[in-house]
């Protein structure tokens, strides 16, 4: 329940709870829905419930047993802030995660809403990176609830980016990932939203990470955008160079069209 990631902007994931449920169009086609249908059916015990909100606090001191730093993605197979998680639980999670300040955690939610009404009850120690995710111009209210949350970085995924995104309220963004739709039924992406989304980045100076293009395969679109890549990370502590298969960029951004 704690692995190497392939995804681009992160190093680790580590899922002290699984399963979750639809609340935007975001959800449609959810990656984790579909390998947690495929676990199940292999048999994997931490998915005997298959995509159902399921905890497992015998994984909640994982983090502290890594002691070289590491940039950790929370709850890539759910939502911290689900309604059927309760405040109790977040509290241990962000408790492991104000022990380890050695590491990066980076969670992300769909229920900002939630996140808003309890943030203030939880630490938000420097390690810890909270993000939205936003899809479309029908969630822009989640970047409200954000903004009110006292992390050191807060970061937006837009992705799957399904729709234009043209006046995003970046005050108080530390980071913007954007990334298209990949895999079976994959919605596209066109590029003048990511164009904007760039463009709007850079006005507000905030650093840009393209993701993806996505598609039913995702290896043939690949990751350029503007004839490179785009790895850019906040300004932080943690040393990434010792990751032996990703190298990041980290901001102040360099700026170029």
């Amino acid at each position: 329940m704690a692995s190497e990631s392939k995804i681009e902007w992160t190093q680790m994931t580590w899922n002290p709870v699984t399963g979750c449920s639809k609340v935007s169009q975001g959800c449609k086609h959810c990656y984790a829905e579909r390998m947690a249908k495929r676990l199940h059916a292999m048999g994997n015990s931490r998915y005997a419930n298959g995509f159902n909100v399921t905890l497992h606090p015998d994984l909640l001191e994982l983090p502290l047993k890594w002691k070289q730093p590491r940039i950790i993605f929370v709850n890539s197979m759910s939502d911290l802030f689900h309604e059927k998680i309760p405040l109790e639980y977040i509290e241990r999670v962000f408790a492991i995660m104000n022990r380890c300040p050695q590491h990066t955690f980076q969670v992300l939610t769909k229920r900002s809403v939630r996140l808003a009404q309890v943030a203030r009850e939880l630490e938000w120690t420097p390690n810890i990176w909270m993000g939205v995710s936003v899809e479309d111009e029908h969630v822009l209210s989640r970047i409200i609830d954000l903004q009110q949350v006292p992390a050191v970085v807060r970061f937006l995924s837009c992705e799957p980016l399904v729709g234009p995104l043209e006046n995003l309220p970046l005050k108080g963004i530390q980071w913007v990932i954007v990334g298209g739709e990949s895999g079976p039924h994959a919605r596209p992406m066109k590029r003048e939203w990511v164009t904007s989304i760039f463009r709007q980045c850079r006005k507000a100076q905030v650093p840009f990470f393209f993701k993806q293009w996505g598609g039913v395969r995702k290896d043939l679109t690949g990751r350029e955008f503007n004839g490179r890549t785009y790895d850019e990370m906040p300004k932080q502590e943690t040393d990434f160079s010792s990751h032996p298969q990703k190298s990041f960029q980290s901001a102040v951004p360099v700026f170029c069209e």
